[in-house]
Parts: structure tokens; C-alpha cells; sequence
């Protein structure tokens, strides 16, 4: 009995240093904004020779979107982003470098939400009406 109590408490001591200890996780492609100017690059082909396939093309304008994030994770509940990036390249008629926008974490702020809802007519009705809400004499009048 002694035994599995010790057990159990070293399995609990392993468990929670292994919870404390410090996870870096990448998503999408690495992209390295400091090392890196994007603006050189001319065509669609040198794009995808250096940058490799793009995380989404527009399938209306034809953008390429190229996404990196780092992600910092101490345990479940200290999850820290500490680098966004995002890429877009437009293209000319020739498939030639229209423009580049690098957007980075810091961009996310100059995003304005809408704030407005549909409204929702099950709400204003009471609750008879709730219950027996299509039962009444009266027929649509269909010729107008």
C-alpha cells in the first residue's frame, strides 16, 4: 500500500513540472518578416519558387495570402501569440507584383467590429403565442 502511495505522489510531482514547462508552436508558413524583403520579388513564379504554395489564393482578385503565427504555450490557460504575420501579394494582368501588404500582430487593432444583430421576432411574442404561434382564423391575403 506504501508503495502505490509513493507512486502516486511522484506521478503527481511529474505531472506538474511537465505543466510548467514551455511550448513553442508554429502555424502556416515561417515567414521572417527582418530577414526577408518581400518587395523584391517580381512574378508569380519567383513567389512560389522562393515562398513555396501560399496558404489561400482568392479565387475572385487571384491574391495570394501567406499566414505565420508563433504561439508561446506555458499550460492550458497562459497561451501567449507573440508573432502574427500575414502576406498579401496582388498580381497584374501579366501575373506580375501589383503590390505587397505585410500586416503583422499589431495590425489587428485597426479592425472595427460590427456591433449590430438581427432582431429576433420570438422574443417580442408572449408565450401563448410562442406555443400556438401559426394556429389562427386569418388566411394571407395572396392577390393584391
Amino acid at each position: 500500500m506504501f508503495y502505490l502511495v509513493r507512486l502516486f505522489l511522484l506521478l503527481m510531482i511529474l505531472f506538474i513540472f511537465a505543466s510548467c514547462s514551455e511550448k513553442i508552436s508554429y502555424s502556416g508558413k515561417i515567414l521572417n518578416e527582418g530577414s526577408f524583403q518581400y518587395k523584391e520579388l517580381k512574378n508569380k513564379e519567383e513567389i512560389l519558387q522562393i515562398l513555396g504554395e501560399p496558404n489561400f489564393i482568392d479565387p475572385i482578385e487571384k491574391k495570394y495570402y501567406y499566414f505565420s503565427e508563433r504561439k508561446q504555450i506555458k499550460n492550458f490557460f497562459d497561451q501567449k501569440i507573440t508573432d502574427r504575420s500575414m502576406v498579401v501579394f496582388i498580381f497584374n494582368e501579366d501575373e506580375t507584383v501589383k503590390l505587397v501588404s505585410v500586416y503583422d500582430l499589431n495590425d489587428k487593432k485597426d479592425i472595427k467590429f460590427v456591433e449590430e444583430t438581427t432582431p429576433n421576432e420570438l422574443i417580442k411574442r408572449g408565450l401563448i403565442e410562442k406555443i400556438f404561434g401559426g394556429v389562427t382564423n386569418a388566411v394571407p391575403n395572396t392577390t393584391q
